[in-house]
């Protein structure tokens, strides 16, 4: 298969006061297409900062990221803007809807900014409303969904560009265990129709839940492998 991402000796320093605060260490990660990846270790050891890189929001202070075999840190601010856009679809913990829009319209927001029309956008929101098992909550917004819906309904956004890569930072983490199973089930659909999955979590369901499991500690992997079985059961 073709690798959707490569991680050549990644580092990524920070500067802090008259510090420095390495939050990678020479990281090698290859991420394969169709692939299902979770990140996990303890806070602070560099999972959100690899996931900023990996959804090029961020660049390394040294080595490269290539994310469809684009290297993240020659892209202008404009061309990486409209790289995740079209390429990276973003999940999460607190959902971060719009509380004014109704669930179609959050789903549309992408679409919009992609310069898809109206109609197109309206029917693409439908589609995916149905998808996650949403069709009868179209027209309700934010606040008058539960934290799970409201979670689906930023998954259904995600989606909105066909994105060839979905990141999630932690999202189940705002949900109970059976609502969070729920919304993992979710995901392994997706994942089983071709969706690219990589998510950084500690909830040990997250882990369950993926084919393969990466383990950070003081920004650097200190485990990886794809797991045997996979899924919830």
């Amino acid at each position: 298969m073709t690798a959707i991402i490569e991680c050549q000796n990644v580092s990524r320093t920070y500067q802090v006061g008259s510090s420095k605060v390495e939050a990678l260490r020479n990281v090698t990660l290859s991420v394969e297409r169709g692939a299902f990846l979770a990140i996990t270790g303890p806070s602070g050891g560099g999972k959100s900062t690899l996931l900023h890189l990996l959804g090029a929001v961020d660049s390394p202070s040294a080595g490269r990221v290539l994310i469809n075999g684009r290297d993240t840190s020659e892209m202008s601010e404009a061309e990486s803007t409209r790289f995740r856009l079209n390429n990276i679809g973003f999940v999460f913990q607190r959902f971060y809807l719009m509380q004014t829009l109704t669930a179609s319209e959050n789903i549309e927001l992408p679409m919009s900014e992609a310069g898809v029309g109206k109609k197109e956008r309206r029917a693409r929101a439908m589609e995916l409303l149905q998808y996650v098992g949403l069709a009868g909550r179209a027209s309700h917004r934010p606040a008058q969904l539960s934290g799970g819906e409201q979670q689906r309904v930023a998954v259904a956004r995600a989606l909105a560009n066909n994105p060839s890569l979905i990141l999630a930072d932690e999202p189940t983490g705002e949900l109970d265990e059976s609502t969070g199973l729920d919304l993992l089930e979710l995901f392994s659909r997706l994942n089983r129709d071709g969706a690219t999955l990589v998510f950084v979590s500690h909830d040990p369901l997250v882990a369950r839940a993926a084919r393969e499991v990466v383990a950070l500690r003081n920004g650097q992997i200190s485990s990886s492998g794809a797991k045997a079985t996979s899924g919830l059961t």
